[in-house]
């Protein structure tokens, strides 16, 4: 554990040295609060003490956020070739890889705690479903893990992080909006499984306040093929 703390920490310094944290941390939090409170369906416009406009326009922008991050995670350091430098420490696969995912995660933690005033603010307007708001916090943070899984996997796949940014984000796509256009036109078996295949269907479901085993599953699914394909791609470069 000491190992994959060590890895993050190395990592999340490089966010912060390379101005990418706090690019994504500006970024993220004025789109979210522009879109929550001054247009479109905000709050106001939605006269309910409610998070869940802010939930939706955070589900979309860490959609794009988070293949930005994560494209260099080990995409930079096959084009530099440090990637054998750290291979060599005595660290295992798992350790590089859990670190790498864990400092992006974090990452996407802090931008989440400083929304928190939102909460506040919203709270102190009416009254507020809490369990709504926390489940869909917990939504927020199963999808973007699930996507950092996927954004590392492809970066370890690359030596370009423009290549592993596109490549990350059409995988994502297919999650985010084409297995569930896919669903409504297929009935019987393969429609279900099209739509338990579809991020947004968890995700409004956990959202809206319902945390259920199946939600859980698919994320915790997604997030380990993802690490697993990574550590896999990984361990052929020991080779």
């Amino acid at each position: 554990m000491k190992a994959i703390w060590i890895i993050s920490k190395r990592e999340l310094h490089s966010f912060f040295d390379s101005l990418m944290a706090y690019i994504m941390l500006i970024a993220f939090l004025g789109f979210s609060g522009f879109f929550t409170w001054l247009f479109g369906a905000d709050i106001f416009f939605v006269k309910q003490a409610s998070l869940q406009s802010f939930f939706s326009i955070a589900y979309w922008t860490l959609f794009f956020f988070i293949p930005a991050l994560t494209m260099r995670q080990f995409a930079e350091e096959n084009r530099a070739g440090t990637i054998e430098l750290l291979l060599t420490k005595p660290v295992s696969d798992w350790q590089v890889v859990l670190g790498k995912f864990l400092s992006t995660l974090v990452l996407i933690l802090i931008a989440l705690v400083l929304t928190l005033p939102y909460y506040i603010t919203v709270a102190s307007l009416g009254p507020i479903d809490h369990g709504a708001v926390w489940s869909g916090y917990l939504g927020l943070i199963l999808m973007s893990a699930a996507y950092i899984s996927i954004g590392i996997f492809t970066s370890s796949v690359s030596n370009n992080q423009i290549v592993s940014f596109l490549l990350a984000l059409f995988i994502g796509i297919f999650f985010q909006i084409i297995f569930s256009m896919l669903s409504s036109n297929f009935t019987g078996l393969i429609g279900e499984v099209l739509n338990f295949l579809s991020v947004s269907t968890h995700f409004d479901s956990i959202s809206r306040g319902v945390i259920d085993t199946k939600d859980l599953l698919f994320f915790f699914s997604l997030i380990f093929l993802g690490l697993i394909l990574t550590e896999a791609n990984i361990a052929k470069k020991r080779l």
